[in-house]
C-alpha cells in the first residue's frame, strides 16, 4: 500500500511518504466536511458539533483519544495529542477551525454545501477556509496509524469553533479554560500559508505566514441634538459621524515595516534581481512594490496600519434628525503599531465622535530564522524544487492570536500547490470557493513530511 518516497528516516525503520488511501481520504474528508453546514454569522447560532463529532470519530479510528469541549451548547471543539518519540522535545500545535462564513446558494454556480467533486476540484464553502486543512490533518494522522509512524515531538491537534467570529467559543475558550491540553507547545501551524502564489514569468512562490496584523474592530458613536429634519441643526449627529468616517476612509497611514515584512521585501526583491536596503532611511517601499509585479500583493496590505469603514446606522424616519449615529470600522494594526493607531483614531474622530473597541486582538510576529521555518521551507521545496518559500505577514488574523496567550508562536502553513490563474486569496469568503484535488494531494505530502521533520 505504501507510496515509498525514500527508504525511511535513519534509525527509525519508518517508511516515508503517504499511501493512496491518504490521498483518497483527504478528498473525501474535505467533501464530507463541506456538506456539514457550520455557517457562522456571528450571532451565536452556529453549531459546529456535527463537524466536531465527524472529526473525533476519524481521530479515534487512528487510535487517538479526542476530547470534545464546549463553552456554549453545540459550539464544540476537538483536541487530541499524539505522543512523540522524544519526551524532551517541545510540542507542536496543529490547529484548524470547523466553522465557515455564510454562503448564499443563489450566488454560486455549485451549491456551497454540496462538497461536489467535479473536474478534479472539490467545491463548497470551506474548501479553502479551512476544511481542506482539517481534512489534510486527518488524512496524515490516519496514515501514520496505519504505518506505525510517530513524530519526534508531541503534536497537539485542535479543531476549533467560532474562528469566523470572536473565537470566544473556540480558541479563546480553549486557551483560557483548558491551557493544560497544550502543555509543552511552543509553536503552532494553521491556515493561510504555504499556498502557491504565481509571481509572474513562471515563478512559483510559497508564502509562509510569520506574522499577523492585530484586530481592532471599532464602534464609533456621534451624539447631537435630535430635531425636525426641516430645521437648521448645527449639532447633527449624522453629519458629525459622516465627517469622521470620511476622514478615516481618506487617511494615508505612514509606512511601518516589521521584521517579517522587511524579510519578505528582501527575499521577493532578490528573486526579481532587485537590490534593496530596507533599512535605509530613505527607503521607498511603494516604489519597490511597483517593481515586484504580482508579488506586491503579498506585502502591500501589511506595510501600514489600516482602518476601513464598513457599517453605518442612524435614524428611523427621513424627516427626523436622530440624536445618535453609529459606524463600525475594521481596523488592523501592525506589531508595535497600537499606540500610533489609537492616537490617530483620536485625531480623526475629533471631539464630537467617540470610539471604542468592538473586538480587539493582538498583532503577532514569528521568527523567520527559526528551525521550524527552515523545516517548512524544506518540506515545500522537497515536493516543488522550483518553488520559492518566502515569509509574509497576514493582513488579517487567525486562531493563532488566542493561542499566543499560552506562549505559542504561530505560523501560517496549510500547504497547497495551485495552478496558475487560481486566485487563492480571492476565494477566502468568496463565491464558488473550491480547491483542486491535486492541491490537496500536495498538501498531504508536504504536511506529512514537515510534521515528521519538525
Amino acid at each position: 500500500m505504501a507510496e515509498v518516497e525514500s527508504a525511511g528516516e535513519p534509525g527509525t525503520g519508518q517508511v516515508t511518504g503517504v499511501d493512496q488511501q491518504a490521498l483518497d481520504e483527504v478528498v473525501r474528508f474535505t467533501s464530507e466536511l463541506i456538506r456539514i453546514d457550520t455557517s457562522n454569522a456571528g450571532d451565536g447560532a452556529c453549531q459546529e458539533r456535527p463537524a466536531a463529532e465527524y472529526v473525533a470519530e476519524r481521530l479515534a479510528g487512528a487510535g487517538l483519544t479526542p476530547t470534545l469541549l464546549e463553552r456554549s451548547k453545540g459550539r464544540t471543539n476537538v483536541v487530541a495529542r499524539i505522543e512523540g518519540t522524544d519526551p524532551a522535545a517541545d510540542a507542536l500545535l496543529v490547529h484548524g477551525h470547523l466553522d465557515v462564513v455564510p454562503a448564499e446558494p443563489a450566488d454560486w454556480s455549485v451549491h456551497p454545501f454540496s462538497g461536489e467533486v467535479r473536474d478534479g476540484v472539490v467545491w463548497g464553502r470551506g474548501a479553502i477556509d479551512m476544511k481542506n486543512m482539517d481534512a489534510m490533518v486527518l488524512a496524515v494522522v490516519r496514515q501514520w496509524a496505519r504505518s506505525g509512524v510517530r513524530p519526534r515531538r508531541d503534536i497537539v491537534l485542535a479543531f476549533t469553533a467560532d474562528e469566523e467570529a470572536s473565537a470566544e467559543d473556540g480558541s479563546g475558550f480553549l486557551a483560557d479554560q483548558h491551557p493544560g491540553l497544550f502543555e509543552g507547545c511552543t509553536e503552532g501551524i494553521s491556515e493561510s500559508g504555504a499556498f502557491t502564489f504565481h509571481g509572474g514569468d513562471g515563478m512559483r512562490l510559497y508564502p509562509v505566514a510569520a506574522g499577523e496584523r492585530g484586530t481592532a474592530w471599532l464602534k464609533l458613536t456621534a451624539r447631537g441634538r435630535a430635531g425636525h429634519g426641516s430645521k437648521v441643526n448645527r449639532d447633527n449627529a449624522v453629519s458629525r459621524l459622516a465627517a469622521a468616517v470620511a476622514r478615516i476612509g481618506a487617511h494615508d497611514w505612514p509606512v511601518r515595516l516589521t521584521p517579517t515584512v522587511r524579510a519578505a521585501l528582501r527575499e521577493l526583491a532578490a528573486l526579481q534581481g532587485i537590490e534593496v536596503d530596507a533599512d535605509a532611511p530613505r527607503f521607498d517601499v511603494d516604489a519597490l512594490l511597483g517593481r515586484l509585479g504580482p508579488a506586491a500583493k503579498l506585502v502591500e496590505p501589511t506595510v501600514r496600519n489600516s482602518a476601513n469603514p464598513t457599517m453605518l446606522a442612524a435614524g428611523y424616519k427621513i424627516n427626523v434628525i436622530p440624536g445618535t449615529a453609529v459606524a463600525h470600522i475594521d481596523g488592523r494594526v501592525l506589531p508595535g503599531g497600537e499606540a500610533e493607531f489609537r492616537t490617530t483614531l483620536d485625531e480623526l474622530t475629533g471631539p464630537d465622535v467617540s470610539w471604542e473597541y468592538h473586538h480587539r486582538e493582538v498583532a503577532l510576529e514569528a521568527p523567520v530564522d527559526a528551525p521550524a521555518f527552515a523545516a517548512m521551507r524544506a518540506a515545500i521545496e522537497r515536493f516543488d524544487p522550483d518553488g520559492h518559500v518566502v515569509p509574509y505577514c497576514m493582513s488579517g488574523g487567525t486562531d493563532a492570536k488566542q493561542f499566543s496567550r499560552l506562549g505559542i508562536t504561530g505560523y501560517g502553513f496549510s500547504p497547497l500547490k495551485l495552478p496558475e490563474g487560481f486566485d487563492y486569496q480571492a476565494l477566502f469568503h468568496g463565491v464558488d470557493e473550491c480547491v483542486p484535488v491535486e492541491g490537496l494531494h500536495f498538501g498531504v505530502r508536504v504536511l506529512d513530511h514537515f510534521l515528521r521533520a519538525a
